[in-house]
């Protein structure tokens, strides 16, 4: 029988879950059937996860053992899908217009990010998960935890200052 205070935390960390499938996916119909899947999956072997161990680090790994078996049984497409851009604390509309953009392009060059870095990009920079709880989820050394994360952060730099400066001259011969 399933805890009831694992089932409540599920519920609890059912948005950050969410959160980390939509940017390891690329799209929130595949994220939504991911989490769904980790879920059944957790619920289904919570026999697996130590009580006084981190719930998410143990949920992270499921989800990401999810999307590698979902990637090696059949072929998914990304569909570029973004949710809310939430409170970027823009004060006028078009600080909250430039923001939605560099926002979106983001998230759209993150998918071509080998799916190693993109994990840890997510897992650091939007979940804010130190190295050290990066490194245990996903049950790689720390080191490589830092040497993913730089690679990826410069690959996405460059990958979104590529795409602005061809937005740029496309505005400009417009």
């Amino acid at each position: 029988m399933v805890d009831e205070a694992m089932r409540h935390a599920l519920v609890l960390l059912y948005p950050r879950l969410r959160r980390f499938a939509i940017r390891l996916a690329g799209s929130v119909v595949d994220a939504d059937d991911l989490v769904q899947h980790a879920c059944e999956r957790a619920l289904s072997f919570d026999r697996h996860w130590k009580p006084g161990t981190r719930l998410d680090s143990w949920l992270y790994r499921v989800i990401q053992n999810c999307w590698s078996d979902e990637k090696k049984s059949a072929r998914t497409r990304f569909q570029t899908q973004f949710d809310d851009a939430g409170d970027m604390g823009a004060d006028d509309g078009e600080r909250k217009v430039d923001a939605r953009l560099i926002l979106e392009v983001a998230c759209r060059e993150l998918r071509h990010l080998p799916e190693e870095q993109r994990a840890v990009l997510v897992l650091v920079c939007m979940d804010g998960l130190s190295y050290r709880e990066v490194a245990a989820t996903l049950h790689i050394p720390m080191g490589t935890v830092m040497s993913r994360l730089a690679r990826g952060r410069l690959t996405l730099a460059r990958r979104i200052e590529a795409a602005a400066s061809i937005s740029h001259a496309e505005n400009s011969t417009t």
